[in-house]
C-alpha cells in the first residue's frame, strides 16, 4: 500500500506562487524601487541639480534685469496690475526646468538602452506599461524637486510668487502635470533615438521650438500685436504653452481654461505611443533587431 503524500495546501500554494505575487505590492514594490533608483543616483550627481539651476536662473537675473524696463506686461490674465518682466517670466522658467529635465530623461533611457539596463528592465514579470510609467513618475519627481529648488533660490534673489494658500497647492499640481507630459514626451522620444550622438540634434528639434515658440518669455498677445501671425499661431497650439499657463494661472488663483486638459491629453497621448513604441513588435524590438 502506497503512504500517502502529504499535499501543500491550497492557499499554501497559492501564497507561495510567483503569479500570486506579481499583484498590487509587486508593481508597488517596482514603483519603489526605480523612483528610489533614479533619486539615489540624482543624489550622487550634484553637477546635474547645479546645471539644472544655473540656466534658469540666468535668464532671471541678466535676461530679466535687462528688460524690466523695456518690456513691461500690461493688466492682463491673471494679473491684476502691472507686473515686472521677471515675475512674469518665472513660471515659463519653472517650465523650463521641467523642459529640460524631461529631454536628459530621453537621454537616459537611450543611454540605458545601449548599456542594457533597459532590457533587463523590460523583462521584469510586470506590464510593460507599468514599468515605463513607474519611469515616467521617476523623472517626473526629479523635475518637480528641481523645479521647487529654482522657486527657492529665485526668492532669495529677489523674485517672489504668490505660494502661499491652496492655489500654491494647485500650482504644484500644475507643474507635476507639465513633468509628466514633458517626461512623457522624453520617453517617446526616446523610442525614435537609437544612438547617443543623435541625441544632441534630436533635442535642439524639440527644446529650443518648444520652448521659444510659446508663452514662456512673452505674451501670446505681445506675439500677435508685433504682426508675427505663423509665430502667434505656432504658440498656441504648443503643448508647454498650455503647460505654462496652467502653472502662471492657477499661481494667481484664476481658471487656466482648457490647459488642464490639453496637458492632460498630452501627457495621455505621449505615453500611449511610447508604450507602443516600446512594444517588441513594433518598436524597441523591432529596432533592436534592424540595429
Amino acid at each position: 500500500m502506497t503512504a500517502a503524500v502529504p499535499s501543500t495546501p491550497p492557499d499554501a500554494r497559492r501564497a507561495g506562487d510567483p503569479l500570486v505575487r506579481r499583484g498590487l505590492p509587486h508593481a508597488l514594490q517596482a514603483l519603489q524601487a526605480i523612483v528610489t533608483r533614479e533619486v539615489l543616483k540624482f543624489m550622487q550627481q550634484t553637477g546635474r541639480l547645479v546645471s539644472a539651476l544655473v540656466r534658469p536662473l540666468l535668464w532671471l537675473a541678466v535676461f530679466a534685469a535687462g528688460f524690466r524696463n523695456v518690456f513691461g506686461v500690461a493688466i492682463v490674465e491673471p494679473y491684476d496690475t502691472y507686473i515686472p518682466y521677471d515675475v512674469y517670466i518665472a513660471p515659463g522658467l519653472i517650465g523650463m526646468v521641467l523642459l529640460f529635465n524631461g529631454m536628459q530623461s530621453s537621454l537616459a533611457m537611450v543611454y540605458d538602452r545601449e548599456m542594457g539596463l533597459m532590457r533587463l528592465l523590460l523583462t521584469a514579470p510586470l506590464p510593460r506599461p507599468w514599468l515605463l510609467f513607474c519611469k515616467l513618475a521617476a523623472t517626473a519627481l526629479l523635475s518637480l524637486l528641481q523645479a521647487v529648488a529654482f522657486v527657492i533660490v529665485a526668492w532669495l534673489i529677489g523674485t517672489e510668487l504668490p505660494l502661499l494658500g491652496w492655489h500654491g497647492l494647485h500650482a504644484l499640481l500644475a507643474a507635476l502635470s507639465a513633468a509628466l507630459m514633458l517626461g512623457a514626451l522624453g520617453l517617446l522620444l526616446s523610442v525614435h533615438i537609437k544612438q547617443l550622438e543623435n541625441f544632441a540634434g534630436t533635442m535642439n528639434f524639440v527644446i529650443f521650438p518648444m520652448y521659444f515658440l510659446s508663452t514662456a518669455l512673452y505674451p501670446l498677445w505681445k506675439l500677435q500685436e508685433s504682426g508675427a501671425e505663423w509665430v502667434y499661431q505656432i504658440a498656441r497650439f504648443n503643448p508647454f504653452t498650455h503647460a505654462v499657463e496652467w502653472i502662471r494661472f492657477a499661481l494667481y488663483d484664476k481658471d487656466p481654461g482648457f490647459a488642464p486638459f490639453v496637458v492632460l491629453g498630452c501627457t495621455l497621448v505621449f505615453f500611449t505611443l511610447a508604450c507602443w513604441g516600446y512594444d517588441p513588435q513594433r518598436g524597441f524590438g523591432q529596432l533592436t533587431k534592424r540595429g
